[in-house]
């Protein structure tokens, strides 16, 4: 992760680990408009950071490889959402919420499927619920969450988990193991509407986890029902998915709405040098070797 960016310490620091979507099955559709999901989540210990300092005023500042492209956003990033959101429910509940600077370190791509925005979002909701230090019902936080988007609870538990619904209901997977993973994306834009607007069929199959089967071999059995209708309209996420099997991948899936793919790998070095060669190939895409969170895992900055 990059510097804070504040000359003398930082109060307060919290990673937004990228969110993978390891299998997203699309089981129906709300009269709403909201579709139901069934997803099989982890997350990367890749992501942004955000760092938190008490301050006169509230200020916020971007930094980072993708922080230009957030820099004209004004007050509608979620990181500004989120902290205005929860400053409201602090004062409603007798706390004090003061003014904060807030540096965020954009280093995911912007809109690329594993959820940059909401573990933002997220990201801020834990470190401003540390700096100004008043307990909140988890009910509370929750509602503020779900308000925020869809992704933001599961950003919120940052743990392997299955969501369901539109993504409020959250299972805890605690036997998830550790992928070693490379994260590719042409950095090219794909629609999340009109993804969902190309998908053949809105009622498929339920995500289920088959017992005595190796994680990888439960992978196989899932799908992402957003992948063929994402592929077609950017051909190059079957290139990049291509192109991670050919470093030798073992699994290979799109994330999300995409149009960021992952790969799987027997282990760190083999991620790290394959990202090295993917660079080689393609340097103007994003690829980034990781490690995705165990279902036990505790540490979470």
């Amino acid at each position: 992760m990059a510097g804070t960016g504040f000359a003398d310490g930082v109060a307060i620091s919290e990673d937004a680990f990228a969110k993978i979507n390891l299998a997203l099955h699309v089981t129906g559709q709300r009269s709403d408009g909201y579709h139901l999901l069934e997803m099989l989540v982890t997350f990367t210990r890749s992501g942004d950071r955000l760092d938190f300092i008490p301050a006169d005023t509230d200020e916020f500042h971007i930094s980072g490889r993708f922080g230009g492209a957030l820099a004209s956003d004004g007050g509608t990033n979620l990181v500004l959402k989120a902290r205005d959101a929860l400053r409201m429910a602090v004062c409603d509940a007798g706390g004090a919420a003061p003014p904060v600077s807030i540096q965020l370190c954009k280093d995911l791509p912007i809109a690329s499927g594993i959820g940059g925005g909401s573990a933002d979002a997220a990201a801020a909701l834990r470190g401003l619920m540390r700096l100004w230090g008043t307990p909140l019902p988890a009910e509370t936080i929750d509602a503020i969450a779900i308000k925020l988007g869809a992704d933001v609870p599961m950003c919120l538990a940052s743990r392997p988990l299955i969501a369901r619904g539109i993504g409020e209901r959250i299972e805890t997977v605690r036997d998830l193991p550790v992928f070693a993973m490379v994260l590719a994306n042409p950095l090219k834009g794909v629609s999340t509407p009109e993804v969902f607007r190309r998908l053949a069929t809105k009622t498929n199959g339920a995500l289920a986890i088959v017992p005595g089967l190796s994680w990888l071999d439960a992978l196989r059995s899932m799908r992402n029902d957003l992948e063929p209708p994402a592929r077609a309209l950017l051909p190059e996420i079957a290139e990049i998915s291509d192109m991670l099997r050919d470093q030798g991948a073992l699994f290979v899936r799109m994330s999300g709405s995409g149009a960021t793919c992952f790969g799987i790998f027997a282990g760190v070095a083999e991620a790290q040098a394959a990202r090295q060669a993917l660079l080689g190939k393609r340097p103007d895409w994003y690829f980034e070797a990781t490690e995705t969170l165990a279902g036990d895992d505790d540490d979470r900055r």
